[in-house]
């Protein structure tokens, strides 16, 4: 007896409906085919992309910096990250800050900054915190690294830009290392340790230890993120900034997929955000030392909503070099001389007081750096030192080294 046509076309039916289940069923075990291709681009592998080119992640259209311009306009908060140590990534924040103020009111949020900084930060923006105060205000919240930073910080004080702590202050976070915090603590920001994929992107980075071991230092990162997301939430609600625009600097680790400070912040208050990722594919031979090794997790997000394709260059790269290793010691000290290096070259011991450099007094290592950054081959340099009693003036001659 033949099958009735409909009963038998049914059977075909179900019998596919079953085969795609089991489908489905078998893929749950290969959860990379449930990530977003390319490390969250999916359109465009980013390592395709010259310097200088700007992808819209969703769509995979190359734009021009105008067109990535005009369309992040519409948004109420601007997420940019950075490789902290990037001249080329700071260059991109840069831009686009000057691109928004021409148009609009804009306000600079910063990790570098602790909300514990901000009443010296708004002396800063009145032009009433000198140039001195506020490096040093620089150092004792960040550390390292301010001539990065200080094209941004003098665009923004020219402009009368306000600048925001984004961070969460010393005590807080000393408190929250002490186990001592309790939930519902009114110390803290609100935490929301749910999103699996944050959780699985930040293990992944922590890597080589055991997931228990990785607990405290991955609820840190969720202090750090929640309390700039909080920042960030309490300047929208403010009335005062209704109209201003608000453009915040971190590291791209807290801003990409956007599960970091941007989730976090709508979460308290939905607003429309965009985030730019200054993209690095290739890292040069001489900086593989810095490269960040994550092991590859399966997220299924974009990255960014604008990729902007960067080389990395960071301070001192083909720049002269005194030849020494500094430490904040009770002001400036060479704790060790290179040998053959300028400084030995010319007389500088280990356990010396570094003074001034050309005249300019001498408060931090940053400020070596930062002196040393102007310097080119050849060029010479007096030093002023500090030797147990005794006072010294050397000169030193820029050589490059062999």
């Amino acid at each position: 007896m033949n099958p009735n046509p409909v009963t038998q076309t049914i059977r075909i039916v179900l019998a596919t409906l079953f085969l795609f289940w089991l489908l489905l069923l078998s893929r749950e075990s290969y959860s990379e085919d449930f990530s977003m291709p390319n490390s969250g681009s999916p359109y465009r592998s980013l390592a395709d992309l010259d310097a200088g080119q700007i992808l819209h992640l969703p769509t995979g259209v190359v734009v021009s910096r105008e067109q990535m311009m005009d369309s992040i306009s519409a948004s109420r908060v601007i997420y940019i990250g950075e490789t902290h140590d990037n001249i080329e990534a700071h260059k991109v924040q840069l831009q686009v800050i000057q691109f928004l103020a021409k148009k609009y009111p804009v306000a600079i949020g910063l990790e570098m900054f602790r909300r514990s900084g901000q009443k010296k930060l708004n002396l800063f923006n009145q032009n009433q915190l000198s140039d001195q105060e506020f490096r040093h205000l620089f150092q004792s919240n960040w550390g390292g690294g301010f001539g990065l930073y200080q094209p941004i910080f003098e665009f923004a004080k020219s402009k009368g830009l306000p600048l925001v702590g984004l961070k969460s202050t010393r005590e807080v976070e000393n408190h929250f290392r002490s186990g001592d915090a309790a939930p519902g603590d009114k110390l803290y920001p609100e935490i929301d340790d749910s999103d699996p994929y944050h959780r699985a992107f930040s293990m992944s980075a922590f890597g080589g230890h055991t997931a228990k071991a990785l607990e405290k230092p991955y609820r840190m990162l969720l202090l750090w993120e929640e309390t700039m997301a909080q920042t960030v939430a309490e300047f929208l609600r403010n009335p005062v900034n209704k109209d201003t625009k608000l453009v915040v600097l971190a590291g791209g680790f807290h801003v990409q997929y956007g599960f970091g400070i941007p989730k976090r912040a709508y979460r308290r208050i939905p607003h429309q955000y965009s985030i730019i990722l200054p993209d690095i594919t290739e890292v040069p031979e001489a900086l593989k030392d810095r490269e960040m090794v994550v092991k590859k997790v399966s997220i299924p997000l974009y990255a960014a909503d604008y990729a902007w394709k960067v080389e990395y260059r960071v301070p001192g790269q083909n720049k002269v070099k005194l030849g020494v290793r500094l430490a904040q010691e009770k002001g400036v000290r060479i704790k060790a001389v290179g040998k053959n290096s300028n400084a030995q070259a010319a007389g500088m011991k280990p356990g010396d007081l570094l003074v001034s450099m050309d005249g300019q007094a001498l408060s931090s290592v940053d400020d070596v750096l930062e002196l040393l950054g102007h310097k080119k081959f050849d060029d010479r340099s007096t030093f002023q030192l500090q030797r147990d009693s005794q006072t010294l003036t050397v000169e030193v001659v820029f050589k490059q080294s062999q």
